[in-house]
């Protein structure tokens, strides 16, 4: 790896400087925030990143087919060698429209619901082009910017994966932001599968067969099945049981209800022979109890990415070294995914602290910030400057 000791001076006063820019970040942070984005509707939040392209001078930005939200900063070198950069933000929240979006600020904090997860990386995302104008800091290659949407649950990363199918230009590396944690370091994916299984307890139920009936009592079911498979030590693996809802009060028996869960593996062949073990106690139990279950796949994802070692890895490494910052080392199964689908070095870096994550209360630490936006500039310095080849 070559030496970016070049670097290393920005790097030394970079959380000094860019505490200037307070203001303007927070400022987007809570515009950006306070705009509703669950999947499927991210349209305003889009539209909202574009017009902050265009006050930054971005000429180059558009809303794709697929919805994203694009900002190209030219870089200076020669138009037919240069290559991009792509930092990409998602859009969307996990939160509905019907939340109150209401950001509240503090000295040292902000809360308000995906304030970390993603409000905060698409305020970076829009402050950037702002920020290196100001510094005088210029990329010989191009910087994408892009906010990419349908990114979480059934969205199933089908925003940045239209736009990496039909966009031309030639990436050549790729850092995605995410609000939290300061020290994340993700540069590979392990294998996943994401599924919803429904329970039914249909109209025409056979009371005298089967007895008193209740969707959850059935779903409890499955879940101690799948409680009871054998998972390998090595490869890691597990099975996350992220939600169940079901059932309308108290005294009512519920008819329908629906678990999610997700299956995590390093091995795409464990994630598999899980979905088929899952499966087939979903079959056993329909059988048992006579309730209709609907095993449905909302998602997969292959593993993969580069190695620890690899020059990209190296590079952000250093990076964080320089300003205090231990690295926290996990796989993704995000936005890296797609990148990694496409054999895009890529990583995945938390920008500032946080706590009550995917709560309403949603909050994150102001002062981190500044280190976690230095490690951003630093890693894109370092990756245009040739030192992550």
């Amino acid at each position: 790896m070559k030496n970016i000791d070049n670097i290393d001076k920005f790097l030394s006063t970079s959380v000094k400087k860019l505490k200037k820019y307070r203001e303007i970040l927070l400022a987007n942070l809570v515009m950006v925030g306070e705009i509703p984005s669950p999947t499927f509707k991210e349209e305003r939040r889009v539209e909202f990143i574009l017009n902050r392209f265009a006050e930054a001078g971005l000429t180059d930005s558009m809303i794709d087919d697929g919805g994203n939200g694009v900002g190209i900063l030219a870089g200076t070198g020669d138009k037919e060698t240069r290559k991009a950069l792509l930092i990409s933000a998602h859009a969307d929240t996990v939160f509905s429209s019907n939340i109150d979006h209401t950001m509240e600020i503090s000295s040292d904090t902000v809360t308000g619901p995906g304030v970390a997860d993603n409000a905060l990386g698409l305020a970076v995302l829009s402050t950037l082009p702002y920020i290196l104008e100001d510094l005088g800091i210029e990329l010989k290659n191009d910087l994408v910017l892009l906010a990419n949407v349908k990114s979480l649950g059934k969205g199933n990363l089908e925003g940045i994966q239209f736009f990496l199918e039909n966009s031309r230009l030639d990436i050549k590396n790729a850092i995605c932001l995410e609000g939290i944690r300061l020290g994340r370091l993700s540069y590979s994916s392990i294998g996943m599968l994401r599924g919803e299984i429904t329970c039914r307890v249909p109209e025409s139920y056979d009371w005298s067969r089967f007895g008193d009936a209740s969707a959850i009592l059935t779903l409890n079911e499955v879940i101690n099945k799948i409680n009871e498979m054998k998972l390998p030590g090595r490869p890691r693996t597990s099975i996350v049981m992220g939600s169940i809802e079901g059932g309308t009060t108290f005294n009512t028996i519920a008819h329908e209800a629906t678990l999610g869960f997700e299956v995590r593996s390093e091995s795409e062949e464990v994630v598999e022979k899980a979905g088929e073990t899952i499966q087939d106690i979903v079959m056993e139990v329909s059988s048992k109890t006579g309730d209709q279950i609907e095993f449905n796949i909302i998602s997969r994802r292959s593993p993969g990415g580069i190695r620890y070692d690899a020059p990209l890895t190296k590079c952000a490494r250093k990076v964080m070294k320089q300003l205090d910052i231990e690295p926290r080392l996990s796989p993704s199964i995000s936005e890296l995914s797609a990148l990694i689908e496409k054999q895009i070095p890529a990583l995945t870096l938390g920008i500032t602290t946080g706590e009550q994550i995917f709560e309403s209360n949603e909050t994150i630490q102001i002062e981190p910030i500044y280190r976690g936006l230095a490690q951003v500039i630093g890693t894109i310095l370092a990756i245009d400057g040739g030192y992550c080849e």
